[in-house]
């Protein structure tokens, strides 16, 4: 939490929201608000909610979440937030969501195949990213029109994780259903709808964010357990200069999907991790943590009117099991990081 002394800090009684467990080891909980001046590591800016004073040192209490819906997905994955609805797929159910973010009532739509990823469509609807390749989409009529498939010769792959670029391309990438290593790749569905391959050796495609100017990109490739940074040309939607900014270690589960703040920093679902991580990409430094009900977190986003709620899916279905510790798994939780992040760019073709 950079330089702050614990010493300067009132003393005050247990906060609402703490657990009385995470009291012990000589923890105490401190003011329940602090000017932003002192701040918080993963926002640098807003309030912090607790702190806990520990033998001298100070650090943020957990950011506690919400079952927003109760979705029962078997794979939730790729939030999205548009005209005030959060939308996701159910990767395994071949459908998407439409999720009211106030009474948490889910609306699918089957499309017929397995859907990785769903992006807004600037003249209306929606675009796919799916096992069939890319499809336009219309909730509405329940219509699918396909686009292209690149991958048409390889029936064990489908699209997994996409989103659009600052330009309004489509980005997505693929994976092999047997789980094969190198079986995949990265695409780029162009505003004239074209299709082009930019790089392959991926093994299971996930988050993608891009920085504020649009000249950098992070990518992941879950099993490599990195977050992969590019230079990003805009005016051709090209990438080079590939990089690793963080490390995941292998005890806090694999990297999924991802969204970015307005500071830069990255939130990543971490499946298998029960929990969401937020690094900064310029020092590899984890930030915070975000724990959640669910073992397997798929992915995250920003939404509400201001765009500071954490909304995040997860899996249920096969990948859960009976396990009664998360009765949840597969629904759509959200929480307050004390940050906000940026509006969905919508496919501009």
């Amino acid at each position: 939490m950079g330089e702050m002394d614990p010493r300067a800090l009132p003393e005050a009684t247990m906060l609402p929201g703490l657990q009385p467990e995470r009291q012990g080891g000589g923890c105490t909980a401190v003011a329940d608000t602090l000017r932003a001046s002192y701040g918080r590591r993963s926002a640098g800016e807003g309030k912090i909610l607790a702190v806990w004073r520990c033998g001298g040192s100070v650090w943020d209490m957990s950011i506690n979440v919400e079952l927003v819906a109760d979705a029962r997905a078997h794979l939730g994955e790729g939030p999205l937030w548009w005209e005030d609805t959060l939308w996701c797929v159910d990767i395994d159910r071949d459908r998407v969501g439409r999720v009211n973010p106030v009474d948490g009532a889910v609306g699918w739509h089957d499309v017929g195949q397995k859907v990785g990823a769903v992006v807004p469509r600037s003249s209306g609807g929606f675009v796919l990213a799916a096992q069939g390749g890319f499809a336009f989409f219309d909730p509405e009529g329940g219509v699918l029109d396909p686009i292209a498939d690149p991958e048409a010769d390889f029936p064990d792959n489908r699209f997994n994780d996409g989103k659009c670029d600052p330009r309004g391309r489509f980005v997505a990438g693929t994976m092999g259903l047997q789980g094969k290593n190198g079986g995949g790749a990265l695409y780029v569905l162009d505003t004239d709808r074209s299709v082009r391959r930019l790089f392959g050796d991926v093994t299971v495609s996930n988050g993608l964010a891009w920085t504020e100017d649009g000249l950098t990109m992070y990518y992941i490739d879950t099993p490599t357990r990195e977050i992969a940074v590019f230079d990003y040309d805009l005016d051709a939607g090209t990438v080079s200069g590939r990089r690793v900014c963080v490390s995941v270690p292998r005890e806090s589960g694999g990297p999924d999907g991802m969204t970015i703040d307005r500071n830069g920093n990255l939130w990543v679902a971490l499946w298998g991790g029960w929990a969401v991580g937020c690094w900064d990409p310029r020092t590899g430094e984890l930030l915070e943590k975000v724990d959640v009900p669910a073992a397997n977190v798929t992915s995250c986003c920003f939404g509400g009117p201001n765009l500071d709620r954490l909304y995040i899916t997860t899996a249920g279905g096969p990948a859960a099991g009976e396990d009664s510790s998360q009765p949840r798994a597969g629904g759509v939780f959200v929480c307050d990081p004390g940050v906000s992040g940026w509006p969905a760019v919508s496919f501009a073709g």
